[in-house]
């Protein structure tokens, strides 16, 4: 969506949106005050009302455009539905007014065209028949208000917005198509943003011990891969932040198989390392002055001969043994050894791991909150923070020795399923027997927020890109001077 900004609407505009605060409707001047009358149109966040009318001659299509109370989110909202009503419309051009919202900052302006960009994305890739009254068509948004030309503040929130889009299409695309070897490919571009890319495969990873990746890995004819991009935006030197991800391009659950109906959907398992990538590509994109390392495993969970089974023992890179009793808990496995690799590598001073790791946590909260889990009370008010900031939401859950019983084995270090009670804590109970002492570590169990089934605030069904905006915040507000 190309975005831009100016003093004025021009005179020749056909097609004009007026951005409208809850209960001002009425101040619109009798024929759009008559259209908001008409529809019921109140100002409400995301609602949309228009007309048409003929000014000297030419016709004109005019939008009222809810932007509620005026809170940063409630643009957002506003300028997503904008885009949504004309997305696929034939307009290809739509001016904004936001004279008609009262008094707005520039932060205000901002936040409008950032919705209708995250709006934007689709992936259309593969729909070879789309009549083309579905196809896309709105591809210019031109913003006026009193602040003018905000093209070099833009940048930045195009930057993020770049990065929310590349996780939505990692978590969008099919398993054919996205799988380790294949996602490691599509983040090599990053490496134009400043991005340094670093890659383990199977034979380096048997090297150094990573038993309880390559176990979930070994009934997939696909070849794992543990995968670091390295953004050095900070003081030379200084210990990084590490985001980690669960990479499962597809999970069959292995041996312990899923059920048949939604397994498809087990392709957007990967949906931690999609958010953790997207959030490099951000960082890197607006040139974020700190050290960030995403570090993402990468695994294609299959049944197979050769697949991992129920009862086997495997050893992790920091040593522990683990008592695998079912295989489908295998998001786990996968962040045990990428958060070892990640202290050895880079003696980080905080992880920041996110994975779609447990249907309890879908139960515990839907979709509207991530859950998270940390050990340090400085990490999580910061988390927490960024999330009501960005929109990316986060409930903190408790740890406790207390949940470690659940999780002890009797042949092994530790067992990599607990009861079907307390699911979300004692996975991450499980984690956190991998974070070395001192590191302020932070889990977010993303399960039921990588993808929705119906529209979102600012995006379609489908991929949503959480987490993007939350970390790029995240190091916004607790890493940057």
């Amino acid at each position: 969506m190309d975005i831009q900004f100016v003093a004025q609407i021009e005179t020749s505009a056909d097609v004009v949106a007026f951005p409208v605060r809850k209960g001002e409707a009425a101040s619109l001047g009798a024929l759009l005050g008559a259209v908001a009358a008409q529809a019921r149109f109140e100002g409400a966040a995301g609602a949309v009302a228009e007309t048409a009318a003929i000014d000297g001659g030419q016709a004109k299509r005019l939008l009222l455009v809810g932007i509620g109370e005026g809170t940063a989110h409630d643009l957002e909202r506003g300028g997503a539905a904008l885009t949504a009503r004309l997305q696929t419309s034939g307009v290809t051009t739509v001016h904004v007014d936001f004279a008609s919202a009262g008094e707005c900052g520039a932060e205000d302006v901002l936040a409008f065209a950032m919705g209708a960009t995250l709006r934007g994305w689709r992936l259309d890739t593969y729909r070879t028949r789309l009549a083309d009254t579905a196809k896309p068509s709105l591809t210019r948004i031109v913003i006026a208000s009193a602040q003018g030309d905000l093209s070099a503040r833009w940048t930045n929130f195009a930057a993020v917005a770049q990065g929310v889009a590349l996780t939505q299409t990692l978590v969008a695309e099919p398993p054919n198509i996205l799988y380790p070897e294949s996602f490691v490919e599509r983040c090599r571009p990053l490496t134009d943003l400043g991005v340094e890319i670093e890659v383990l495969d199977e034979r380096q990873m048997q090297a150094l011990g990573m038993g309880a990746l390559l176990g979930v890995a070994q009934g997939s004819v696909r070849p794992p891969r543990l995968l670091a991009m390295h953004w050095n935006g900070g003081a030379p030197g200084e210990a990084p932040v590490v985001f980690v991800g669960k990479g499962v391009t597809f999970d069959t659950g292995g041996i312990s198989l899923k059920p048949g109906p939604g397994m498809d959907m087990m392709k957007w398992d990967m949906g931690g390392a999609g958010a953790v990538a997207g959030a490099i590509k951000a960082l890197a994109g607006r040139k974020a002055k700190a050290n960030v390392v995403g570090v993402v495993g990468l695994v294609e969970n299959m049944p197979d001969g050769n697949a991992q089974r129920p009862g086997d023992i495997v050893t992790t890179m920091s040593g522990q043994t683990v008592e695998v009793l079912n295989t489908d808990a295998e998001g786990r496995l996968v962040l045990s050894d990428a958060i070892t690799w990640a202290q050895k590598t880079y003696s980080p001073k905080v992880i920041v791991d996110l994975a779609t790791l447990t249907g309890a946590m879908v139960i515990s909260l839907g979709h509207e909150y991530a859950g998270m889990f940390a050990n340090d009370e400085t990490l999580a008010a910061g988390l927490l923070a960024a999330g009501e900031a960005s929109g990316d939401k986060l409930w903190r859950f408790p740890l406790s020795p207390a949940y470690d019983k659940l999780i002890d084995s009797n042949i092994a270090d530790i067992k990599n399923i607990g009861p079907r009670e307390a699911g979300s804590i004692t996975a991450a109970q499980f984690l956190k027997r991998f974070v070395d002492e001192g590191v302020a570590w932070a889990h977010l169990d993303i399960a039921g927020m990588a993808w929705h089934d119906k529209d979102g605030p600012v995006y379609a069904k489908g991929a949503t890109g959480y987490g993007v905006r939350l970390l790029d915040r995240y190091i916004a507000d607790n890493h940057e001077s």
